[in-house]
């Protein structure tokens, strides 16, 4: 009896002892998740949250992973460390992970020797940079889901506490509101956005549509109006196509399957996707690979949307009889990808809106269409490999966008050949 009595004793002396410290850290916690409720960039906000996670638990470090409901998996998404895009698309497996644990059971989990659990996923020490001793995660609940996980690793002195748990719960909470939010507002300002495009072609098929039904409508007026209304459908369709993608890039909900992509092979393969645009218009195709170069890692088929985007603007912004010329090299340790046209290039005031949502450049004809995403689309998808797009034109003379992307460390040698025949 006399031993309980001392054992409460000492944690009654220990708990108002700690009182003032405790106070402290329930503030710093309001102050923090004040600024994550006025952040609406997901990115920043991610990022916002990992460290202050790592503050409050006073540990070494903290990363946030996210689950994607269309490969059922969870994905590194911020850490307190450098994290870098390809580290994004790494799956953490939901049945063998610490994290994946902590997801499907929906509950927190504190292990003071992580390493030695058989949960343990340790290809996370390689990501995250950290050597992993003890791990404290909680799960990200808003309204009835659940949509990732923090964990914070190794508590800089001593272990962790209740009290840490608590402060990453209460984080957490706050967190997975404003992760919401964010995700909203981006949806809302897209989609607004979209609403409005979509007024034109709506409009011109109400129109059709109207006219006819008019029984005096000649043959000729009658082919023209079905004309224009097959000519909006196909828009409203490539409009969507083109919304869907942008949209599952910007909510980071596009993963890309990693490989490695011979670039030459790619560039050759769209070249003959849009041969038969180029025909039309009597543009010569030519290219510049350097062949030595290895294999990239990326996404194929996003590498290769992106492609495809830039030679069809190539061709439709060009002159009858022009020239396309698509360019492969290396450069320190970046491939340069470029796509040369001798159109009618890009006008001063517009080379800074270009890369803008549905911003397509004024044509006083009337007679290029597109959705205005197909450029954004690209900046993104160059953006999740690492790498970026660079524009640089000339009115009257063409435009150039070149493609950076890093470089594998390892060419292989084999003879270059310039200006080779596509």
């Amino acid at each position: 009896m006399n031993r309980n009595k001392s054992e409460r004793s000492v944690r009654e002396i220990s708990a108002i002892t700690n009182y003032p410290r405790l106070l402290k850290r329930y503030a710093r916690l309001l102050e923090l998740t004040s600024d994550l409720v006025s952040t609406f960039d997901l990115g920043t906000l991610l990022q916002h949250i990992v460290d202050a996670a790592q503050e409050l638990t006073e540990s070494e470090g903290a990363s946030l992973l996210l689950y994607d409901p269309q490969t059922n998996q969870l994905y590194f998404q911020a850490a307190t460390g450098p994290l870098e895009e390809k580290d994004k698309q790494t799956a953490i497996p939901a049945d063998q992970s610490i994290a994946g644990w902590i997801f499907t059971h929906d509950e927190p989990l504190l292990l003071e020797d992580a390493k030695n659990d058989p949960r343990f996923f340790r290809e996370v020490d390689v990501l995250t940079r950290f050597q992993t001793r003890s791990i404290l995660g909680v799960p990200l609940h808003a309204k009835d889901k659940t949509l990732g996980v923090i964990e914070v690793v190794n508590k800089r002195k001593g272990t962790f506490q209740e009290m840490d748990l608590r402060l990453l719960q209460s984080l957490a909470a706050q967190a997975a509101i404003a992760i919401e939010n964010s995700r909203l507002f981006q949806q809302s300002d897209l989609v607004a956005e979209m609403v409005h495009e979509l007024r034109t072609p709506l409009a011109a098929l109400t129109a059709a549509a109207y006219l006819m039904q008019r029984q005096e409508l000649e043959v000729d007026q009658r082919n023209k109006l079905s004309r224009t209304i097959y000519g909006e459908v196909q828009r409203l369709n490539n409009m969507t196509t083109d919304f869907l993608d942008l949209a599952r890039l910007e909510s980071g909900r596009m993963r890309f399957v990693r490989e490695p992509v011979h670039l030459e092979g790619l560039i050759r393969e769209c070249l003959e996707v849009i041969r038969p645009q180029a025909e039309a218009e009597s543009i010569t195709l030519e290219t510049e690979i350097d062949r030595s170069l290895s294999p990239v890692q990326g996404d194929r088929n996003q590498l290769k949307q992106l492609l495809l985007n830039l030679l069809t603007n190539a061709i439709k912004y060009n002159h009858h009889g022009g020239r396309v010329r698509v360019h492969l090299h290396r450069k320190s340790d970046e491939l340069l990808l470029a796509v040369e046209d001798t159109g009618r290039g890009i006008p001063p005031e517009s080379l800074s809106r270009i890369f803008d949502r549905f911003y397509r450049v004024p044509d006083k004809k009337a007679i290029i269409t597109g959705t205005g995403l197909g450029l954004l689309i690209s900046k993104r998808i160059a953006e999740n490999h690492q790498g970026k797009i660079e524009v640089e034109s000339e009115p009257g003379r063409g435009s150039k966008f070149t493609l950076h992307i890093p470089a594998d460390r390892s060419p292989v040698t084999s003879p270059r050949t310039p200006k080779a025949a596509p």
